[in-house]
């Protein structure tokens, strides 16, 4: 099989699909591996460091997508984009399409085999492509928080952590997945007040266990989200529903009733956000904007900033998969391969994800049913 990888246009978005520890995987098993020029040089990563590793380099990403069976990519293909998938090629990428109608008309439309990243699901309910990512912007949310709560940035002026006598910052979380877990790791370690936000008491119980009294934990109800976002200095949506627009759990009338020069960042923003006043998605170079006061951050493609270690993560991930694929062809890989199947969201012309489908209000076909 040709495994084709294109460079990333999205804005701000040096991430790449594939590293050459990748493409040597794919060229051993006996595949051909075509990488746009340049495609990895955001990550770090050379054209000569692919080429050595076997690679073929293209001149264009029309190139890319004329000769691949199979389309490697880290997020969706945005409107240039579409003209170039065919019918019946596999594209195998970060989706997000409870957000996206209009790409999800074009790949049913143009029947191509779209695999999302973030609704392949193991059995026991892990994501084990979506985890890797949701590590990153965890621990990023966190980082970003305090810097916009510095003054300079438009914060209130407070130290995460605070100093002996002077209060540390109080951190809300809400969502304990791994986007809320890795938030909570490093905002404990920076000595911030932590209190988290879980529906899944099981969950709470493992994490007050885990940090042995020194986080606050809460039951996700409006009543805890309400009380708790009035006092939060930085506030962290972690919302995730598998393929479906995340819940709006923090209300306009909330927002506004937060300190002024309170920091929110909603990791969620991929997914539709979590938090109401969240009405736009920004870039790393504008990333915030200020509404009731409050310092609003709503990027959507936060790894992509931390590009080497989130391209390196990436590749440990759909690199077993995209392999299973390659060698086995996609009707034998989805067969043999329930969190693979999951991953199916289009099929010859059908929309194939439940979620995406109640989200924007259109039929869905298991996948099952149609191989």
């Amino acid at each position: 099989m040709i495994i084709g990888v294109p460079k990333e246009i999205k804005i701000n978005e040096d991430r790449v699909a594939l590293t050459p520890a990748g493409v040597q995987a794919f060229t051993g098993a006996g595949h051909h591996v075509l990488i746009e020029e340049k495609a990895g040089l955001g990550s770090g990563i050379t054209d000569e460091a692919y080429i050595s590793s076997g690679a073929e380099l293209a001149a264009t990403a029309a190139e890319v997508y004329k000769r691949a069976a199979m389309i490697l990519k880290v997020k969706e293909p945005l409107p240039s984009e579409f003209q170039l998938l065919r019918e019946g090629q596999i594209l195998f990428t970060y989706l997000h399409l409870a957000r996206e109608p209009e790409l999800t008309d074009a790949l049913i439309n143009g029947k191509v085999t779209a695999i999302a990243y973030e609704t392949i699901q193991l059995d026991n309910g892990v994501l084990p492509l979506l985890t890797p990512m949701s590590e990153i912007a965890g621990k990023m949310a966190v980082q970003v928080g305090a810097h916009f709560l510095e003054k300079p940035y438009g914060g209130k002026g407070i130290l995460l952590g605070g100093v002996p006598g002077v209060a540390a910052a109080d951190v809300v979380i809400i969502g304990a997945g791994s986007v809320g877990a890795s938030a909570l790791k490093v905002a404990v370690g920076m000595g911030a007040q932590v209190t988290i936000i879980e529906q899944n008491a099981e969950r709470l119980h493992y994490l007050d266990d885990l940090y042995g009294g020194r986080i606050n934990t809460l039951v996700s109800n409006q009543y805890n989200i309400r009380q708790s976002v009035r006092y939060a200095d930085l506030l962290i949506g972690a919302v995730l529903v598998v393929g479906a627009k995340a819940p709006k759990l923090v209300s306009e009338e909330m927002v506004k009733k937060m300190k002024p020069g309170a920091v929110i960042v909603d990791v969620s923003v991929d997914q539709g956000g979590s938090i109401e006043t969240i009405d736009r998605v920004t870039t790393h170079n504008d990333p915030v904007y200020i509404k009731y006061n409050v310092l609003h951050y709503a990027v959507a493609n936060m790894p992509g900033a931390v590009a080497r270690t989130s391209t390196f993560a990436l590749t440990n991930a759909n690199l077993p998969y995209a392999l299973a694929l390659a060698n086995n062809g996609f009707s034998e890989a989805v067969k043999n391969n329930n969190a693979l199947m999951r991953g199916v969201n289009t099929y010859k012309g059908n929309l194939t994800c439940r979620a995406v489908g109640e989200s924007l209000k259109i039929n869905y076909t298991d996948i099952a049913d149609l191989l």
